[in-house]
C-alpha cells in the first residue's frame, strides 16, 4: 500500500510539473480561496435560513460547528500519527510546488481535505441545492495537496471521509436540540438574538399569536 502511494503521488507531482503555470498557481492557491468561498457560503445559508424553519436555521448554524469540530479531530489525529510528509519522505519524486511544511506538521490527515469535506456536507445538508457546488470544491481542495505536493493521496482521502462523517454525526446529533435553542431565541425580547435567528417562515408570529388568543376566548366561554 506505501509502495502503491508513493507512486501515485509521483505520477500526481508529475503531472503537476507538467502542467501550464498558471494552473500551477491556481493549485496552490484554491486551498485557501476555497475556505474564503466556504465562509461565505456560510453566512449566505445562515441568511437564507433566517426566514425557515428553526430545524432549517439550525443547521445552517451547526455548518461552521462542524467543520471546526472536524478540524479540531484531524488535528488531534494528526498529532498522534506523526506520519512525515512526502515532500521529505518519498525518494525520486520531483520538488514539491509550494514549500514542504515543517518537520513536526505532519501528513496524516489531510486538515485542508477535512475541512473542506466537513464543510461541504454541513452546507449541502443545510442548503440541498449547494451540495452541486460544495462537494466537488472540496473534492478539488483535497486534489490540491496531492497536486503541490505536500500531502499523499490516502492523507486526503481519510480527510474527506473524516470530514464526511463528523458532519452528518455532529448535524444528527445536534439539529433537534438546536431548532429548541432556535425557538427560544426568536421569542427572546432580546432584539439582537431576535436578528440572529430570524423571524421565521412569514406569517408564523401571527399564526402563532392568532392560537393564543383562540385558546385564551375558548377558556373564557
Amino acid at each position: 500500500m506505501g509502495t502503491i502511494d508513493s507512486d501515485l503521488y509521483r505520477g500526481i507531482l508529475d503531472f503537476a510539473h507538467d502542467t501550464p503555470s498558471w494552473i500551477q498557481h491556481l493549485m496552490e492557491v484554491w486551498t485557501e480561496v476555497g475556505l474564503l468561498l466556504f465562509a461565505v457560503l456560510f453566512v449566505v445559508a445562515w441568511w437564507r435560513a433566517r426566514r425557515s424553519d428553526p430545524k432549517a436555521l439550525a443547521v445552517a448554524v451547526l455548518a461552521p460547528l462542524v467543520t471546526a469540530v472536524a478540524y479540531v479531530i484531524s488535528e488531534t489525529v494528526k498529532s498522534g500519527i506523526d506520519e512525515e510528509r512526502p515532500c521529505r519522505a518519498v525518494s525520486g519524486a520531483l520538488p514539491p510546488l509550494i514549500d514542504c511544511p515543517v518537520y513536526g506538521d505532519w501528513s496524516f490527515p489531510s486538515n485542508h481535505a477535512t475541512i473542506a469535506a466537513a464543510a461541504a456536507v454541513g452546507l449541502a445538508l443545510a442548503w440541498p441545492k449547494i451540495g452541486r457546488l460544495t462537494v466537488p470544491m472540496a473534492i478539488l481542495m483535497a486534489f490540491s495537496r496531492v497536486f503541490v505536493g505536500v500531502h499523499y493521496p490516502h492523507d486526503v482521502a481519510a480527510g474527506l471521509l473524516l470530514g464526511t462523517l463528523v458532519a452528518f454525526l455532529v448535524v444528527r446529533l445536534l439539529t433537534r436540540p438546536g431548532a429548541r435553542v432556535t425557538e427560544a431565541m426568536r421569542g427572546s425580547g432580546n432584539g439582537l438574538v431576535q436578528w440572529f435567528a430570524g423571524p421565521g417562515p412569514a406569517g408564523a408570529g401571527y399564526g402563532s399569536a392568532s392560537e393564543g388568543r383562540s385558546r385564551r376566548g375558548s377558556h373564557r366561554r
